[in-house]
């Protein structure tokens, strides 16, 4: 397996091709069948993880892992601290409300690279760099963070995933992970065994299944060591009428029969009106005979 951090210059597509020309990774990176992790806009700058690890890249590009991602961020204006504390609780960028973040102002100056193109500055309105770190992958998100709150984004710059950091590492270099960075990464999603039901609400996991128990969504909160209740979703027991204490019944359910004990349901499939069934049967009520 191979896992790579690579610093992606401004204007390169996160890919290895494009029809219409433009730079990708594959410029830069010359190391066969590795993939993304996740996505870095084109006009963006900084750190992408590439891997043929399949199911670490898909756990680590699962939103519902929360992997944390730092960017510093270059902003028209000083965001004033009513501003950095919209950011801190959440802002309404149209699609969605952001969750909570991390944001706070950087000392000057901040020693970056300089970039391909040259951010166009007004003469008359200051810039100001933000450290901003989030755990969510909404498109564009921390450019419409900083426009939401009357600081439009100038430059962005990824610096860091989880625990990788791009210090020594310039623009289109790219090196191996260590093998504790390896072993890091793993543990960020230990335990998880993931498969095509695993993200649909109540899916178990592994120290759920253990237990007994659910996680809401399947997924531990991060920095939670409570375990959940047990048979049951987190905080919840086991309700009445689920399965292992009778059958799904009630307006809207399966059945409005029930299972006698030792037996069938009342009203099986013999009977001379044919597959149809009586009281006990899927409609609760069985078909009438066809005439022969």
């Amino acid at each position: 397996m191979r896992y790579v951090l690579v610093h992606k210059p401004y204007e390169v597509l996160t890919q290895f091709t494009d029809e219409n020309g433009r730079a990708t990774l594959k410029d830069f990176v010359d190391v066969p069948n590795v993939y993304p992790v996740g996505r870095l806009d084109y006009d963006s700058e900084g750190l992408v993880l590439l891997t043929d690890d399949k199911p670490l890249q898909h756990r680590l590009s699962e939103p519902r892992f929360k992997i944390p991602k730092t960017y510093w961020v270059q902003v028209e204006g000083v965001p004033t601290e009513e501003a950095l504390e919209q950011l801190r609780r959440g802002v309404d960028i149209k699609t969605g409300f952001t969750s909570p973040a991390e944001a706070e102002l950087l000392p000057e100056p901040v020693a970056v690279a300089e970039r391909s193109k040259p951010v166009r500055f007004r003469a008359n309105i200051p810039t100001t760099w933000l450290r901003i770190t989030i755990s969510q992958g909404m498109n564009r998100q921390v450019r419409k963070m900083t426009a939401a709150v009357g600081f439009p984004t100038l430059r962005l710059i990824r610096v860091q995933i989880a625990d990788l950091r791009i210090a020594g590492l310039p623009p289109g270099k790219w090196r191996d992970l260590t093998s504790d960075e390896i072993k890091d990464l793993k543990e960020l999603t230990a335990g998880q065994v993931l498969g095509p039901n695993d993200f649909k609400s109540g899916a178990r996991t592994p120290g759920a299944a253990r237990s007994g128990g659910f996680w809401p969504g399947g997924i531990r909160p991060s920095g939670d060591s409570r375990k959940p209740a047990e048979g049951g979703k987190f905080g919840f027991s086991k309700p009445a009428g689920s399965r292992g204490a009778g059958p799904k019944s009630g307006p809207g359910g399966k059945s409005a029969g029930s299972r006698p004990a030792g037996g069938k349901p009342a009203g099986g499939k013999a009977g001379p009106a044919g597959k149809a069934g009586g009281a006990g049967g899927k409609s609760g009520a069985g078909r009438p005979a066809r005439p022969r």
